[in-house]
């Protein structure tokens, strides 16, 4: 296990008028106590100073690589930009508003071990300034998630909680859908006979900010709908059976 320790860990990040918030971001991953890693951040045409943000960090941390999409594009075309450029042991995410606990990378790199390649952590949810609202998500003790399981949202799995051993997985392109492409890739993967481990540790601050997707929850259903029915080509009996436990569960959460 202490050879992972010093394995390099790809992070990524798509970002889109994220200045606000990508500095945050940043000190959050400086401030790992696991620091072998590199920052590959695919901007999407932003129209505010997040370039020139971006730009003055590579100049004072090497680690960091800063790639353009030509026109915008999207998150799921952001993302698969970064991972094509990662040379990383680990692949990790993070998006351009959330923020890791100092032990996060360590943590999640020493409970997967030589035997986990897929896992994510549970996250609190804050708000737009950075405050908690008193919300843990995916704390359950439950020890893996198969695809049945995340057909129907047994766990939430946040992107910015996801840790994937690159070498084990032949691709991991994000299929190009404008929002739900992290969910619609971890489906891919746990279809292929991978297992999502959980390490129900609250070790990202995920944020909601008001025009945050996850606050509207008719988009999230319809998204939901589309991915069983277009992506993973599911009857409708299936989908709208895996429908029901999703609308169940997230009237819980």
């Amino acid at each position: 296990m202490d050879s992972y320790r010093t394995s390099l860990v790809s992070i990524i990040t798509p970002t889109y008028n994220s200045a606000n918030y990508i500095l945050e971001t940043y000190r959050s991953i400086a401030n790992q106590s696991h620091e072998c890693w590199e920052w590959l951040i695919t901007d999407d045409c932003s129209t505010d100073n997040t370039i020139s943000i971006l730009e003055d960090l590579v100049m004072r941390d090497k680690r960091i690589t800063v790639l353009k999409n030509p026109t915008n594009s999207g998150a799921a075309v952001s993302r698969n930009l970064s991972i094509a450029n990662a040379s990383g042991v680990f692949v990790a995410f993070i998006d351009s508003d959330d923020i890791w606990m100092p032990d996060k990378l360590e943590r999640q790199i020493d409970f997967m071990g030589a035997e986990i390649d897929f896992s994510f952590t549970a996250y609190e949810i804050i708000d737009n300034v950075g405050g908690s609202i008193g919300k843990i998500v995916d704390k359950q003790r439950v020890r893996f998630f198969t695809y049945e399981d995340m057909l129907c949202k047994a766990a939430t799995l946040g992107c910015s909680t996801v840790m994937l051993r690159r070498s084990q997985f032949a691709n991991l392109k994000m299929p190009l859908v404008r929002t739900g492409q992290d969910y619609a890739l971890w489906l891919k993967i746990l279809k292929s006979g991978k297992n999502a481990y959980l390490l129900p540790e609250a070790l990202t601050h995920y944020r909601i900010t008001p025009n945050s997707i996850s606050r509207n929850k008719l988009k999230k259903a319809k998204r939901q709908w589309e991915i069983y029915r277009k992506l993973e080509g599911l009857s409708f009996v299936k989908s709208f059976r895996c429908f029901l436990f999703y609308a169940v569960r997230a009237v819980i959460r």
